[in-house]
């Protein structure tokens, strides 16, 4: 077992169950990331490239996204709390995903992807 996966299955529950749904989610679609290990939290990456981190905290799992200051059309359902450009998706239970939007988001992503980290 990978040190990204090991992390996942030692959370406590809910946010075990919340971080397996929320990799089932990432994985089925977009089947060419990779899953790491970085900064202590699972990280994907697309061609090489950060994408998207899965941090649980005591109340909360965070999805953050890498290339987030691209998105568009989605700054209603993202947070920004303390932080200049990474933008997350916030669950507090297994029932808060919308695998809908969370699959919008990660599409929108890979569109954006190659434009980095910074907004010019």
């Amino acid at each position: 077992m990978n040190p990204a996966e090991n992390y996942i299955l030692k959370q406590p529950e809910p946010f075990k169950s919340i971080l397996l749904q929320l990799q089932m989610i990432i994985q089925s679609a977009i089947p060419e990331l990779e899953l790491k290990y970085k900064w202590k939290v699972p990280y994907y990456y697309y061609n090489r490239n950060p994408f998207c981190y899965l941090n649980a905290t005591k109340k909360y799992v965070d999805l953050g996204f890498w290339a987030s200051a691209h998105l568009e059309g989605f700054d209603e359902y993202l947070i920004t709390e303390k932080r200049k450009v990474i933008k997350s998706l916030r669950y507090y239970s297994v029932n808060d995903i919308d695998q809908e939007l969370l699959v919008s988001i990660l599409k929108e992503l890979v569109n954006v992807s190659h434009k980095g980290f910074w907004k010019d």
